[in-house]
């Protein structure tokens, strides 16, 4: 108890809590322009580092890792842009909620739902990290294909009343992610003799394009039919009460589980939280026949699974020594860079770092309230401009996003190529958000099967897969997914 009184006292002093403050305020903007995300705002702040102690450079990169994973959700909900890949299933929902008029509520609900999905996972990173870690640990090939296997059936769910289409647009996704160099072989899918596509197609250039630039061709078409007005917004982030949280507390802390959890296995991250909460929410809200036109459910479902993600990345990394996602990999570097080796000796060698640590990442969740009102206030005044004028500017975001992603200049041809396919679709009635499911779960997919077939060996299949109580559990879920409509309608007829 000595311990977690002194981690308080030291974060809340003046220049770690400082250092918090500005990684959230700077992870916030930058997370909320489109294509950078949460490792580019971290390596811009790692050089600053250096010369800190190692409590306040952590405190630093969790404020930027914290305010970079709820800053996306500002420009998906206002501009319809994700500025990070997993704020793209909050856009599906926060949008048009914007579009009606009611930003600052669509922004309020994503809000409190990043800071208490954060704050979940800080209390399970700081009571159960050991044991969770070693949990997780048993998650081999065969397990995450199950667990992205019953992911990809929310595809069905979101697909609205043309399932058709919607498993048609999940298949797109699904061969979008199959694009480039397979991971197993010296072999090059899908890239009709274009070296530049042999890195496959890049995540971020593809949900930009899809989101962003489509949209920005449909409202251009509009406007050649209509007078242009301006968006519809509002600069002040509405919470919501405790009494708009009735019959959605539990989706509250279903989402919450489900981000960390997935957070916790190395190499998923919060965009596949993000759209399996999403998926989960579709099929067990009760106002689930209103998603895409509004609903809150689905952005409490999106944004406290994505925010959750980053107490459960850091269960693995300071644990056993193993990174979550590509940001906590970071951390680990600024770990080694102060002299702190993390893993399973990190708690008893360093016990005051690792409490500090749990302290930040809590501090860095609060901080995200004054700092998400100051950058919505930001955004408002683009939205203010005629709507021409800030078409064209989200269209050079999208295009400098895509570009920054990478560096490479052949996602903007992507970002570009992928919006007008995308708008043709949306105008033949294909939902857009299975495109995206498909190309996010698909690349871990493909990875969990090539490796399934590598650890089999001479084993058959049934002994193999029967040899996991994890694996047929999530199988068992997945089938009875699929079940459930055919026996509601059956239920419906009797």
């Amino acid at each position: 108890m000595d311990m977690i009184f002194s981690a308080f006292a030291e974060v809340l002093s003046p220049f770690p809590l400082l250092m918090n403050l500005v990684g959230v305020m700077v992870g916030m903007i930058i997370g909320a322009l489109p294509g950078l995300g949460s490792v580019v705002a971290i390596s811009i702040c790692l050089p600053f580092t250096f010369g800190m102690q190692p409590l306040q450079a952590m405190a630093l990169l969790l404020g930027v890792y914290c305010g970079s994973t709820c800053g996306g959700s500002i420009a998906a909900v206002l501009i319809n842009t994700p500025g990070t890949p997993q704020s793209a299933a909050t856009s599906i929902d926060g949008y048009p909620l914007a579009r009606a008029g009611k930003g600052g509520v669509a922004i309020g609900w994503a809000l409190a739902s990043s800071i208490f999905g954060g704050l979940f996972s800080c209390l399970v990173l700081s009571f159960a990290a050991p044991s969770v870690a070693s949990f997780a640990l048993r998650f081999g090939p065969l397990e995450t294909f199950g667990l992205i296997l019953m992911g990809l059936t929310c595809i069905s769910s979101v697909s609205g009343k043309n399932q058709l289409k919607g498993l048609a647009a999940g298949v797109i996704g699904l061969l979008l992610a199959c694009v480039g160099m397979s991971p197993f072989t010296p072999d090059a899918r899908f890239t009709f003799g274009f070296y530049a596509l042999d890195g496959g197609m890049d995540t971020v250039a593809v949900i930009v394009g899809v989101f962003a630039i489509s949209e920005v061709i449909d409202r251009a078409e509009r406007m050649l039919h209509e007078e242009p007005s301006s968006v519809a917004a509002s600069s002040v982030v509405k919470m919501p009460r405790l009494a708009d949280y009735r019959g959605r507390f539990w989706l509250l802390i279903k989402s919450s589980i489900i981000g960390t959890f997935i957070g916790i296995l190395p190499g998923t991250g919060a965009t596949t939280a993000a759209f399996i909460a999403y998926g989960e929410a579709q099929r067990t809200s009760p106002r689930r026949d209103r998603f895409g036109t509004g609903e809150p459910d689905s952005i409490v479902a999106a944004e406290s699974s994505n925010n959750a993600v980053t107490g459960g990345a850091l269960v693995p990394s300071l644990a056993l020594g193993i990174p979550g996602d590509p940001v906590t990999a970071i951390m680990l570097a600024t770990f080694i860079l102060h002299g702190i080796t993390p893993g399973v000796r990190l708690m008893v060698d360093n016990p005051g770092i690792v409490y500090g640590i749990f302290v930040a990442l809590a501090v860095a969740n609060l901080l995200m309230w004054p700092c998400c009102c100051v950058t919505t206030r930001i955004f408002n005044y683009l939205l203010k401009t005629p709507e021409p004028i800030l078409m064209g500017l989200i269209t050079v975001l999208c295009v400098l996003g895509s570009y920054g992603s990478r560096g490479n200049i052949n996602d903007v041809a992507v970002t570009i190529g992928a919006g007008i396919a995308a708008y043709l679709l949306r105008r033949s009635g294909f939902p857009m958000p299975p495109i995206v499911i498909g190309l996010v779960l698909g690349q871990q997919f493909e990875m969990s099967i090539g490796q399934m077939m590598l650890y089999k060996a001479d084993l058959g299949w049934w002994e193999y897969v029967s040899a996991s109580p994890i694996a047929l559990c999530l199988f068992a879920v997945t089938v009875l997914i699929l079940c459930m409509p055919l026996l509601r309608r059956a239920k419906a007829r009797s």
